[in-house]
Order: structure tokens, then C-alpha cells, then sequence
């Protein structure tokens, strides 16, 4: 770090005052929650660069040098500036304005979201949002989302996420496709019909074979993992599938097959980093999210 830096790094600034407040290195360490090695540095970085020495030894600790109180008037001049600073910054936090990065599956991303979307941009017009479809796990820590609608818990502990509801999910076909090849009314006869499965995900597989018929992909005439393209093939007739009764039953395209086979539901989570949580334009997409996705039930 040359002079320059040194001179206006706030870190070193504020371990300066933090000793001159408290007297020595550790009592200053842990009020700013420092190793006292690191805060010992700061002080040492800040001499060399300033060429004088900011504090004397004394037996009661650390007393600022004569350099150093002529300092300190300027050092808490400048730790006012910058909590001004940080108060306006949260001040504008404060308000229901900005924008809010959402990720969420390419399947939600296309068919549950759009309306909640619409909702929230006639609620709330200053809020901006930017939506991610993908389905691989996005790193909340990392800002790559605010929020994230997850159809599985999340499992970074770092983060806080709520269960919000469970998605039916039912079986369908196209109408061309039945008219076609006739319509199953018996659970083993799906097995005499195309089926339309996952190609490398095996949730479709593990999911039939939980209801006790042990299949292999190889029992799927089409397979496809990208879950928008999946439910496409099923409305264009390529054989029977699996969707969301909520988005499924309302397309004109489709049937829904009532074999009595239950199908355990979808989970629904929202996840948020810990720190952006309550701000207030986060915790207003996600209270509309909540209760949009409530309603897609």
C-alpha cells in the first residue's frame, strides 16, 4: 500500500481512533472485533505513511503523541463524515425503490412467475427486477440472486429460507396425442404408451419407482431435462407426462389423466441472503412472492 492508499483507507483511520478511545491495541481489537496483529499493523501502515510516530507508551497503555492529537480532531471529523455517509445510504435503502434479482427453474421462470411479476410492477413501479431462469443452484452469498424460488429446501445455512407451499402435480397429455393413441384408464397401462421423462435428472424415475414399478429411462420415448422444452413436447403430442396442475389444467391443448396414482407434491422455498432479508424493497417482492405462489396452489 502506497501513502496515498493509506492516507484515505477509513480501515486504518478508524483503528487510530479506536486505540486513542481505548488506550491499547487489544482493548481497540475487540471493539472493532480485529485480531490485535492486524489492528497493530494498521497503526504501523498509518506511521510509516504519515512519517511520525501517533502514539507514546505509557504504563497505563497507549497515549496519542503530540502528532497524534493534533490528529484526532481531523481522524473524528472524517468518522463523522462517514457514518453521515452510511446513514444515507441505509436512508435510501429504506425506500421501496430499486431493483431485486430473482432466480428461479426455467420451468417458474416461464410459467409461474410472469403473472406474480406483473402483480408486483402495478404494486410497486420504482421496483426494478431482474429475473434469472436456471435451473443450477444459484449462490446466494455471492449476490448472484436476492431472492431465490427454489422447488427443493435449500440447503446453504447461511441463508434464510421458508417453506411457502406445495405444488400438485398431476399427469397429462395432449388431446391430439390421446385422440390418437387412446387414453389409459389403468395405472399399468401407461407402460403401452410414449412416455415423456428426464434425460439425466432421474426425479421422474425415482418418483415412479417409489410407487413400486421399477422402470428405466429406456421406458421414455422422449427425454428431455430442460422442463419448459419437456412440458412443450407433452402439449405437442410426443406422448404422456408429469406437470403442475397449475399451470396444466388451464391449457386448452391438454388432458389430465385421472389413474389414481398419487404423486407426492412440489415444495415451494424462497431463500435470501441473511443481509438483504428486510430491506424494505426485498421484503416487499418477497411478501408478494409468498403470497403469489400461495395462490398458485
Amino acid at each position: 500500500m502506497d501513502n496515498s492508499t493509506a492516507l484515505t483507507d477509513w480501515s486504518l483511520i478508524q483503528s487510530f481512533l479506536a486505540v486513542a478511545e481505548h488506550g491499547s491495541l487489544s482493548a481497540a481489537a475487540r471493539a472493532l472485533q480485529l485480531s490485535q496483529p492486524t489492528l497493530g499493523r494498521h497503526i504501523q501502515t498509518l506511521e510509516t505513511s504519515l512519517q511520525t510516530r501517533l502514539f507514546d507508551r505509557h504504563p497505563k497503555g497507549l497515549q496519542p503523541s503530540e502528532a497524534g492529537q493534533r490528529l484526532l480532531p481531523v481522524a473524528r471529523d472524517i468518522a463523522k463524515q462517514v457514518n453521515s455517509f452510511t446513514l444515507t445510504a441505509m436512508g435510501e435503502a429504506e425506500k421501496l425503490a430499486g431493483t431485486v434479482r430473482i432466480t428461479a427453474s426455467v420451468f417458474a421462470s416461464h410459467h409461474l412467475l410472469p403473472p406474480l411479476l406483473a402483480r408486483l410492477r402495478e404494486e410497486e413501479p420504482d421496483i426494478q427486477i431482474e429475473l434469472v431462469p436456471s435451473d443450477s443452484t444459484q449462490n446466494l452469498l455471492f449476490r448472484a440472486a436476492d431472492i431465490a424460488v427454489r422447488m427443493y429446501r435449500p440447503t446453504q445455512l447461511e441463508v434464510i429460507a421458508r417453506h411457502i407451499t406445495d405444488l400438485e402435480l398431476g399427469i397429462f397429455a395432449a388431446k391430439s396425442y390421446l385422440d390418437r393413441a387412446g387414453r389409459p384408464e389403468q395405472p399399468e397401462e401407461l407402460w403401452q404408451h410414449d412416455l415423456v421423462g428426464y434425460d439425466g435428472n432421474e426425479l421422474i424415475l425415482q418418483t415412479i419407482r417409489d410407487m413400486g414399478w421399477e422402470i428405466t429411462r429406456d421406458a421414455f420415448a422422449v427425454r428431455c431435462d430442460n422442463q419448459s422444452a419437456y412440458w412443450e413436447l407433452v402439449r405437442a403430442g410426443c406422448g404422456i407426462g408429469f406437470s403442475q396442475r397449475g399451470v396444466a389444467v388451464s391449457d386448452p391443448l391438454v388432458e389430465e389423466l385421472d389413474l389414481g396414482i398419487h404423486i407426492p407434491p412440489l415444495p415451494v422455498w424462497l431463500a435470501a441472503h441473511p443481509k438483504l432479508r428486510h430491506t424494505p424493497r426485498v421484503a416487499r417482492v418477497w411478501d408478494l412472492l409468498v403470497q403469489g405462489l400461495k395462490d398458485q396452489r
